[in-house]
């Protein structure tokens, strides 16, 4: 049975698993960065999992990212700005082959192949920021710099705040939790984060609510013009904030609703993401084992 690497790059946490074509993990390891040099819990995570017999690796990675020339620029580890991973993940993993993608296309694309979603879909990522990824056809598409599918800084706001990103008015603005919880401080709540002002807007806070609904319509936008612009029929969605549940997904279904205009669009399907924090080490898994497997051999 082929057996690959699969490494997932976040924000705050680092993993590895080997994981085989039938979607069984054999190893698994995981380590909050929490201060500590990058690299060492990267070193550590990918030591423990093991690589013995694999026949391919692949890493799904916070971005931005280039694929081509193998570095990463993650927003949350600022220690690393194009950053080489794909060279020092290859240098412990020699004669491996070795692949990039980022961490919410490999949420979708693990999404796609274990979760049961079947058709083109677009995961995506809500917490401290907004990524996306897409799988079209039955196939991951990465753009020729590996950053297709952030949906988290398309413009829905050209008016809107300052996005870290360099642009103006972008979806991460609105919805991402730190957005959501920046937007309702202003307007008098009091709560320490994104966790707080969801169940401050489930036990029926107004500004909570509100600031819910406003994050909810700016997603909704942003998936309304991926949808236009990929024919996309499903939207898997994971991350934090998406642990909200029916406080987001309510808001966000009624804004899709109200403004899916053609009947291409009113067919898009919004559903929470099945496979919670393994979702990447899967994607990164069919990514690697694109390599000796047919991918549309797994639907």
């Amino acid at each position: 049975m082929t057996r690959v690497l699969a490494v997932d790059v976040g924000g705050t946490k680092f993993a590895a698993a080997v994981i085989d074509a039938d979607g069984a993990i054999h190893a698994r390891a995981e380590e909050p960065i929490a201060g500590a040099d990058p690299v060492d819990v990267l070193r550590r995570v990918v030591a423990a999992a093991g690589s013995s017999g694999v026949t391919a690796a692949a890493i799904g990675s916070a971005g931005p990212l280039d694929r081509e020339r193998g570095t990463v620029s993650p927003v949350n580890i600022p220690a690393w700005r194009d950053f080489p991973l794909v060279s020092t993940v290859a240098g412990w993993l020699p004669g491996v082959p070795l692949s990039l993608a980022g961490d919410a296309q490999c949420m979708a694309l693990g999404e796609w192949w274990r979760g049961g979603r079947p058709g083109s879909l677009l995961g995506v990522v809500v917490s401290t920021g907004i990524g996306g990824g897409l799988v079209l056809d039955g196939r991951p598409h990465l753009g020729p710099t590996g950053n297709a599918g952030h949906i988290g800084h398309i413009t829905v706001d050209p008016r809107g705040p300052a996005c870290p990103c360099g642009a103006v008015g972008c979806v991460e603005t609105f919805s991402s939790g730190p957005a959501m919880a920046r937007w309702a401080r202003a307007q008098g709540w009091s709560g320490p984060d994104a966790r707080a002002l969801a169940g401050d807007a489930r036990a029926g806070d107004p500004v909570a609510g509100r600031a819910f609904a406003r994050g909810a319509e700016a997603l909704a936008t942003g998936l309304l013009t991926t949808a236009a612009l990929c024919d996309v029929d499903r939207v898997v969605i994971g991350g934090g904030v998406a642990e909200a549940g029916e406080v987001l997904f309510g808001p966000l279904r009624a804004a899709l609703a109200a403004r899916g205009g053609m009947a291409f669009l009113r067919r898009l399907r919004v559903e929470p993401a099945a496979l919670g924090r393994d979702a990447g080490l899967f994607g990164a898994a069919a990514l690697a084992l694109q390599t000796s497997i047919d991918l549309t051999t797994f639907s």
